[in-house]
């Protein structure tokens, strides 16, 4: 086996890997030599027939197993002769016809392309400048919070039978649904309650039974978007045959004594300091998107080294596949973005950059210390996600379980927590009172205003 390197820049290296034919015969007989003595031939005693029989019979079959193991064998000794520390797994490509490799007429050509894990040093995160946005929960805050929740709990009066369904209105309701005159799974109810307006159902059901009166039957119309969780749906136009058995009026929403009780509790005292409590999480969570934001932003900027090429156009082609599948979607392009399709790509190819090399980064400040996701909390993580899918919690815990990449996409947001909370403990965090409304501004449009103030 010969192993040459062709190109060696920056982090992309490529290696021609050469095998002569007369190697591959030896290791397709030294096979055939070990299955011999199993074999048992027609017009042969067992373990006699001779290796020149086997090789017409089964040399074609044995030749392709030994080059898929020659090619795994030699991608693996051109990492490891060289001492290289990939950051994909190597791309193989065959160099001429491999049928006539297989056919045993030509030596094994292959290249071996491998992307590298950049070496770079890492900044001191205690010299890192953030700063943390916070805002104090007012009383405003707690009643508005008290009215939502009066408006969600509230009960619902029947109206008089001749009464048109109203938005906001409660409509009790049986419903069939179909897909080219099929019946699809999930898509029948009895006695369901929708609040109008509420969203609950996909765009346009809702809507179509405004003014629908108790005891009417109506055919809703509409179609299930491209994004749709169910992939046979997706895109597809549905016909639900409803039928309307009640119609309720909300009644007014009353923050008192009666909806603490229905919250489980006595006073309207005591359910203002559970609303309050319950609105200072919000706030605390809202502060901590916002430090976040800002210890990624600092180490994006604190860092500058060449980023392995693969790594970024597999995440680059993720994100893009996904804005084209927005745009069309919504019927748009570029253009309506104001931006030419090359800006665009620009702008989401520096976006991959920034992700790779801040996961790079995270990963790096993480392995130093000793940061790590255990079992315990990667199966609580699993088992929040299965709960996520009621009646299908067993077959989501473990599908995640025993699915590697997918276990991986819940591990990687745990972990980069844990980076992020290890870093704001060390970094030098400045604090910054804020409004309401800015606190729950995106990090962006919070940065800009505050930027202009």
């Amino acid at each position: 086996m010969q192993i040459t390197e062709t190109v060696s820049e920056g982090l992309h290296r490529e290696y021609k890997i050469v095998v002569p034919m007369g190697d591959l015969d030896a290791k397709v007989t030294a096979r055939l030599e070990e299955m011999k003595p199993k074999m048992h031939l027609k017009g042969f005693r067992p373990g006699k027939a001779p290796v020149s029989f086997l090789k017409k019979q089964f040399g074609k079959s044995m030749m392709g197993e030994v080059v898929e193991q020659v090619v795994n064998d030699g991608s693996a000794k051109a990492i490891s002769d060289n001492s290289l520390k990939p950051a994909f797994a190597p791309q193989v490509e065959p160099v001429g016809e491999l049928e006539q490799v297989i056919d045993g007429k030509a030596d094994l050509e292959f290249m071996v392309k491998v992307d590298l894990m950049p070496d770079f040093d890492l900044t001191d995160v205690s010299k890192l400048k953030v700063e943390r946005l916070s805002a104090d929960v007012t009383d405003a805050d707690v009643d508005e919070a008290l009215k939502l929740l009066a408006g969600q709990s509230r009960a619902y009066t029947s109206r008089a039978a001749d009464a048109g369904a109203e938005l906001d209105d409660q409509v009790v309701i049986d419903f069939v649904g179909s897909v080219d005159g099929v019946e699809f799974a999930g898509g029948t109810a009895d006695n369901f309650s929708l609040q109008l307006g509420s969203g609950q159902f996909i765009p346009g059901f809702e809507e179509q039974l405004i003014g629908a009166k108790a005891g009417e039957k109506r055919d809703v119309n509409v179609k299930f978007p491209e994004e749709y969780g169910e992939p046979k749906l997706a895109g597809k136009d549905a016909l639900f045959v409803v039928t309307v058995k009640e119609v309720k009026a909300p009644e007014e929403a009353k923050a008192d004594d009666e909806l603490a009780k229905r919250m489980g509790l006595q006073t309207i005292g005591e359910l203002r300091e559970r609303v309050r409590d319950q609105v200072k999480t919000d706030f605390t969570r809202a502060t901590r998107v916002h430090l976040k934001r800002r210890i990624l932003d600092a180490l994006d900027t604190s860092h500058s080294f060449e980023l392995p090429p693969a790594m970024v156009e597999s995440e680059f082609n993720g994100i893009w596949n996904a804005v084209e599948t927005e745009l069309k979607r919504e019927g748009k392009t570029a253009a309506d973005e104001g931006k030419s399709e090359d800006e665009l790509k620009k702008e989401y190819h520096d976006i991959a950059e920034r992700r790779i090399r801040l996961g790079l980064v995270l990963a790096r400040i993480g392995e130093q210390n000793g940061l790590t996701v255990a079992n315990d909390e990667l199966q609580r993580a699993v088992a929040q996600r299965a709960r996520q899918f009621p009646g299908q919690e067993q077959q989501v815990f473990e599908f995640y379980m025993k699915n590697q990449q997918a276990l991986a996409e819940i591990r990687a947001p745990i972990f980069e927590d844990k980076v992020v909370d290890f870093i704001a403990e060390l970094a030098d965090v400045t604090d910054r009172k804020v409004d309401r409304e800015t606190l729950f501004m995106d990090p962006d449009e919070a940065a800009e205003k505050l930027k202009s103030a």
